[in-house]
């Protein structure tokens, strides 16, 4: 977590190679991070973005003590996903349905590129969230879902945290919504808890996963079938961000945000990057883990015609070889098309 009052002290990886004079790439295959005696990381364990603090890094630097970090907790202290996720008693998959509360939209914090809460605003969220006052015998006729959309998939979380064996019958009983938004929040959820306990251990199969966290074999097939689908979207989004960086060094987008990656079909990867400069030589790319990447006639509906056909309109073009060609191959094809 970053301490109260330290946000500005927060670097990246990025920061500490421009602090020493290398570019990140040289780096991070040196590794002085590793070093016996280097400030540990202010971010949480597993985070995919290391964060320091610069006081300590610079103290390491000259040879001096590296001064401890506040350990009293503040209301003002600043947490990732994965710490507020703890702090409140869900899993991380459950807090990325919460984060879409006003309150906690609001209070947001950037800290190198990841996202951050307040203490308080996350206490205060969970103080204020409603108890189980869902109706116990489904939703009524003619009545619309109970519990709002965006909150659904953190409701589902909680449900399966306390029982992992639980029906999408009974999601629907306990949270009033239509059976089928209980059953594909119950699938996702559980294909990414499968997912998750692969990554840990690469030697399970998904159904092997599935019985470790307690699933019913007869109740996880499409999740298993998912959690497959989760697992190649998760390790293509390394690549994804590197093509994001060197898409944002040619001067088409903005940011150099990594794009989200999707499977809407769920058994499929795509990702969609918005190309959002005047320069830019396309207004939106899809890649598709089956067919490389292609261009889009829309930044608002790329994918208007569905993930599960190549597109074959006027004005789409394959771009570069292969389904992941190096990010500069990609930026030279484009540049040319």
């Amino acid at each position: 977590m970053i301490r109260a009052g330290r946000h500005h002290l927060v670097r990246t990886l990025a920061d500490l190679a421009a602090q020493q004079g290398v570019g990140i790439d040289h780096y991070t295959r040196l590794k002085p991070y590793a070093a016996e005696g280097f400030p540990a990381p202010i971010s949480s364990e597993g985070s995919r973005t290391r964060l320091y603090d610069g006081e300590q890094v610079d103290a390491y630097l000259l040879g001096r003590p590296v001064p401890p970090l506040p350990e009293k907790d503040d209301d003002d202290d600043l947490l990732d996903r994965r710490e507020c996720a703890a702090l409140i008693g869900v899993s991380p998959v459950s807090w990325k349905t919460y984060k879409s509360d006003p309150a906690l939209t609001k209070a947001r914090v950037e800290a190198g590129g990841v996202e951050h809460w307040p203490r308080r605003a996350v206490r205060a969220f969970q103080e204020s969230r409603p108890g189980d006052a869902a109706p116990k015998s489904g939703r009524p006729r003619n009545t619309g879902d109970q519990v709002p959309r965006d909150q659904v998939a953190a409701r589902v979380g909680e449900l399966l945290d306390a029982d992992p064996t639980i029906s999408a019958a009974t999601v629907t009983a306990r949270l009033g919504v239509h059976r089928n938004t209980g059953q594909d929040a119950l699938t996702r959820l559980r294909a990414d808890r499968i997912a998750d306990r692969i990554e840990a251990d690469p030697d399970l199969t998904p159904a092997q996963a599935a019985a470790q966290l307690g699933y019913p074999a007869g109740q996880v097939r499409r999740a298993t079938a998912r959690a497959e689908t989760v697992l190649r979207a998760r390790r293509a989004a390394p690549y994804l961000a590197d093509v994001a960086t060197a898409l944002h060094r040619a001067g088409w987008t903005t940011t150099q945000a990594a794009p989200d990656v999707q499977h809407p079909a769920d058994d499929h990867v795509v990702a969609v990057l918005v190309l959002d400069t005047d320069q830019a030589p396309a207004v939106a790319l899809v890649w598709d883990e089956r067919h490389g990447w292609r261009t889009a006639l829309s930044r608002r509906h790329p994918l208007a015609r569905g993930a599960t056909v190549p597109p074959q309109d006027d004005g789409v073009r394959y771009l570069a070889t292969g389904t992941t060609p190096p990010p500069d191959a990609l930026v030279a094809a484009l540049s040319a098309s």
